[in-house]
C-alpha cells in the first residue's frame, strides 16, 4: 500500500508529465516562419536635350559674304536706278489715297449674307387663321414677343387674341410651344417691350385699350390697363411707344389711334391704373399745309393715325402717318387748343403738328427715326416706296422702290448707319444699303411665298445679328444676318451725312 506521501509524489509526477506533453503539442501546432522581402524600382527618368535652330555668328558671316561675292545680273544696278524715281512717287501717292479706306478683311464664309435660326409658331392662334401683326425684343435681346390679330377685313371686335412669348437663350427651346402666352379678348394690333424692364411689354388693342403686362409675374400678368373710360380711345390702337418722362428711369406709354388722338400715359404704381398725363388731336383744319401740297381733305375731320415714331435725338420730337396719306412732325409741347371736343376727360387736347412733309398717295403705315442722324427717318406704305426724309425739308430726299404691293414696316439698323429693312405685303423682307451703287436690295428674305404677307419685322438691338419677322401665316421667323449686313464701314457715317446734307428736288 502506498502512503499518503507515496501517492502525492505520484500525482506530482504525473501532472508534471502532462504538462510536459501539452506543451510539446502547443509547440506542433505552431506555423512556419514567414518570409517577406521588400524591393523598389524607381519608374521616372529625366533627359535633357538642347537644337540650335538659327545659323551661329560665324555661320551668318560666311553666308553674307558668299552672297556679296557672287556677281550681280548684269544691268540690275542701271535699271534700280532708272525707277527710282517713278517708284518713290507711286509710293507717296499711295499714301494719300482714298481707294481702299472702306476695305476690310473678313475671313467669313459670303455665301449667304441670311440664314433662318428659328421658325416660332403658335399652333392655336394658326388654326384659327390669326396673322402676326407685332413683334418686339426685350431689352436684354433673349426674348421675342409675338401679338396675334387681323390686318385684313372682318368683325375683329369679338375675337379672341394672344401674346406670346419665346426665350431664345433656352436650352430645350421649341419653336412650337410658346414660352408664355397670354389670351386678350380682342384683337391685338400694336406691341412694344419696355427699354429698361424685360418683364414689362406695352400692348394697343382694336377696342381701344391700352394695356402693360408684367411677365414675370405667375397670375394676373395685367399690370395696368386704361379700361373704357372718357380718357380712353374709342377706335383702335394702332401704335404704342415707351416715352421717357422728366425723371431719370421713368417712362410714360405713348398710343396712337384711327381716330385721331395721341395719348401720354403714365403707370401709377400705388393705385395700379394708367394717368392721362397729355392728350393730343389731329384734326384737318389745323393741320399746317406747304406750298408743294394741296392737301384736301377727305371724309372725317380727324386725322386718323396709323404710324408714330419718336426721335432718339430731340425728347419734344415725335411723327405720325395717317390714314390718308399725311406725314407730320409734331411737338409734345404744343400749347395750341384742339379744335375737338374735350368734353368728358380729365386733360385738355392740344394740336401738336408743326411742321407737314409732302404727302403719299395712301395710308402711312411705318415710319422710324434714325439713330445715326438727328435729322432723318424713313416712311413707308401703300404706294410700295421706302421714302428717306430729312426732318428740315417737306419732299423726300430719297424714295426707292421697295415692293409692287403694299410696305407694312420699315425699319433702321441698329448698327449699320446705312441699312433699313422693309416688310413687303408680297411676303418678302427688302434689306437696302445706301452705302451701295445700285439702288436694289443687298439681300431679299423670302420664305412661305407671296400669299403670306410679311406684316412686322424687329432687328435686335442688343444682338444687330438677329432680324425678327412676322407674317400673316401666324409665323415668326428669326433670321441671322452676316456681317456685310452689320458691321458699319469706316466712312458710312460720312457717307449718311452727305444724304442728309443733300436739297431734294
Amino acid at each position: 500500500m502506498f502512503t499518503d506521501e507515496a501517492l502525492d509524489s505520484v500525482s506530482v509526477q504525473s501532472l508534471w508529465r502532462t504538462s510536459q506533453q501539452s506543451a510539446q503539442e502547443s509547440r506542433g501546432c505552431q506555423t512556419g516562419p514567414v518570409h517577406t522581402a521588400e524591393a523598389e524600382t524607381q519608374t521616372v527618368q529625366c533627359a535633357t536635350s538642347c537644337t540650335q535652330t538659327e545659323p551661329q555668328y560665324q555661320e551668318t558671316e560666311q553666308l553674307l559674304q558668299q552672297n556679296h561675292d557672287e556677281l550681280e545680273p548684269p544691268g540690275l544696278q542701271d535699271f534700280l536706278q532708272q525707277v527710282e524715281d517713278t517708284a518713290i512717287r507711286e509710293l507717296v501717292k499711295n499714301t494719300r489715297s482714298h481707294a481702299f479706306d472702306e476695305f476690310q478683311v473678313n475671313w467669313e464664309d459670303h455665301s449667304q449674307l441670311v440664314s433662318c435660326l428659328h421658325c416660332l409658331q403658335h399652333p392655336s392662334a394658326q388654326e384659327r387663321g390669326l396673322h402676326v401683326t407685332a413683334v418686339s425684343w426685350s431689352c436684354t435681346g433673349s426674348v421675342i414677343a409675338c401679338a396675334y390679330g387681323r390686318i385684313d377685313d372682318g368683325d375683329w371686335s369679338t375675337e379672341r387674341s394672344c401674346v406670346c412669348t419665346w426665350n431664345l437663350d433656352r436650352r430645350n427651346l421649341n419653336p412650337k410651344q410658346a414660352d408664355l402666352v397670354i389670351d386678350v379678348p380682342t384683337a391685338v394690333t400694336a406691341l412694344c417691350c419696355h427699354p429698361d424692364q424685360p418683364a414689362f411689354i406695352a400692348g394697343g388693342l382694336y377696342s381701344g385699350e391700352v394695356v402693360v403686362w408684367d411677365i414675370s409675374r405667375t397670375q394676373d400678368l395685367v399690370l395696368v390697363q386704361t379700361g373704357m373710360s372718357a380718357d380712353s380711345h374709342r377706335e383702335p390702337v394702332y401704335q404704342v411707344a415707351w416715352v421717357p418722362l422728366q425723371k431719370k428711369g421713368d417712362f410714360g406709354v405713348l398710343s396712337a389711334c384711327s381716330g385721331g388722338r395721341v395719348l401720354l400715359w403714365i403707370v401709377d404704381s400705388d393705385q395700379g391704373s394708367f394717368v392721362l398725363s397729355a392728350a393730343y388731336a389731329l384734326v384737318q383744319q389745323q393741320v399746317p399745309h406747304s406750298s408743294y401740297t394741296s392737301f384736301k381733305a377727305r371724309g372725317s375731320s380727324t386725322v386718323g393715325v396709323t404710324s408714330l415714331a419718336l426721335s432718339p435725338w430731340d425728347s419734344d420730337t415725335f411723327l405720325v402717318g395717317s390714314e390718308g396719306g399725311l406725314l407730320l412732325r409734331c411737338s409734345f409741347s404744343s400749347q395750341a387748343l384742339a379744335a375737338a371736343s374735350s368734353e368728358g376727360q380729365s386733360v385738355t387736347l392740344r394740336a401738336p403738328a408743326v411742321f407737314p412733309f409732302r404727302p403719299r398717295s395712301g395710308p402711312v403705315h411705318s415710319i422710324h427715326c434714325s439713330p445715326f442722324h438727328r435729322n432723318l427717318f424713313v416712311s413707308a406704305g401703300t404706294d410700295g416706296l421706302a421714302h428717306l426724309h430729312s426732318l428740315l425739308q417737306t419732299n423726300p430726299l430719297l424714295s426707292l422702290r421697295v415692293s409692287d404691293s403694299y410696305v407694312f414696316h420699315v425699319q433702321w439698323s441698329p448698327t449699320r448707319p446705312l441699312v433699313f429693312a422693309a416688310a413687303t405685303g408680297q411676303g418678302a423682307v427688302q434689306i437696302f444699303d445706301l452705302g451701295r451703287r445700285s439702288l436694289k436690295p443687298a439681300a431679299t428674305i423670302e420664305q412661305g411665298g407671296a400669299d403670306h404677307p410679311a406684316t412686322c419685322l424687329a432687328f435686335n438691338s442688343q444682338n444687330p445679328h438677329l432680324l425678327a419677322v412676322g407674317k400673316t401665316d401666324g409665323t415668326v421667323s428669326v433670321w441671322q444676318l452676316s456681317h456685310d449686313l452689320t458691321e458699319q464701314s469706316p466712312r458710312e457715317i460720312s457717307q449718311l451725312e452727305q444724304i442728309a446734307n443733300h436739297v431734294a428736288e
